[in-house]
């Protein structure tokens, strides 16, 4: 049965859903700004490996968090125009709450909030799930940037090949899409296609081989999002 909470309740089972996620975990909030202690659980997070969706309508944050999230690999963020759900989930546990990922929000305000166990209440917890991938399908998934252009060398792509590069035009597909394509998570193809040759690593760069040329993989080396790479509709490692 769905319990209800108090703006104490919600900030505990907050970080008990963050803090138990174990294969996937969705935040969406119409206001991003990160305090310490969810700074700490985020990176434990990335650490684990465990995909995190961040659906975001404002962000706040300071030019040092957006250097530091942009060094979490799998840490995914995305722009949700007109965005005012609150809803926070990992593949147990939802709530749904006033309550914003903003720091203000969790010291000041009055919030309530609704906890929903999958194990308990399945269905209300399918609805809410299907909800949040709907919102995150309408969102524009992007790498929280700076906006200001780096000395980057010609083949090669930073985190933004890891998920969150533009939108392409043309009968290509970003490392995102086509791992999404073949039932990967973003980091999981570009494994993949390293190890079988059709990109190398450079530091904290994937870089363009010989192979990966012949095959068809283009770089894009200049956007507002950063470099990224694009990949035919029919690739698919070996």
């Amino acid at each position: 049965m769905a319990k209800f909470l108090t703006t104490t309740g919600t900030n505990y089972h907050l970080e008990e859903l963050i803090k138990g996620a174990s294969d996937r975990l969705i935040l969406i909030s119409p206001f991003l700004k990160l305090n310490d202690r969810m700074k700490e659980l985020l990176a434990d997070k990335n650490r684990l490996k465990i995909d995190v969706r961040i659906v975001y309508g404002k962000s706040e944050l300071q030019p040092q968090e957006i250097e530091w999230l942009r060094g979490l690999t799998y840490i995914r963020t995305s722009f949700c125009k007109n965005l005012h759900a609150k809803c926070y989930m990992n593949e147990e546990m939802c709530i749904i709450t006033s309550l914003n990922l903003y720091e203000f929000s969790q010291v000041n305000n009055n919030e309530m909030g609704i906890l929903i166990q999958r194990g308990e209440d399945s269905q209300l917890y399918k609805d809410a799930y299907e909800e949040a991938q709907r919102i995150i399908r309408i969102s524009d998934e992007v790498r929280i940037s700076l906006e200001r252009v780096s000395n980057v060398p010609e083949a090669s792509a930073t985190e933004a090949d890891k998920g969150t590069e533009a939108e392409p035009t043309g009968d290509k597909l970003t490392s995102s899409k086509i791992a999404a394509k073949l039932g990967m998570k973003t980091a999981q193809f570009m494994d993949r296609a390293t190890e079988q040759g059709f990109l190398a690593v450079d530091g904290d760069k994937h870089v363009m081989t010989a192979k990966g040329e012949k095959a068809g993989v283009e770089f894009v080396a200049k956007s507002r999002f950063g470099p990224y790479f694009l990949w035919p509709q029919d690739f698919h490692p070996v």
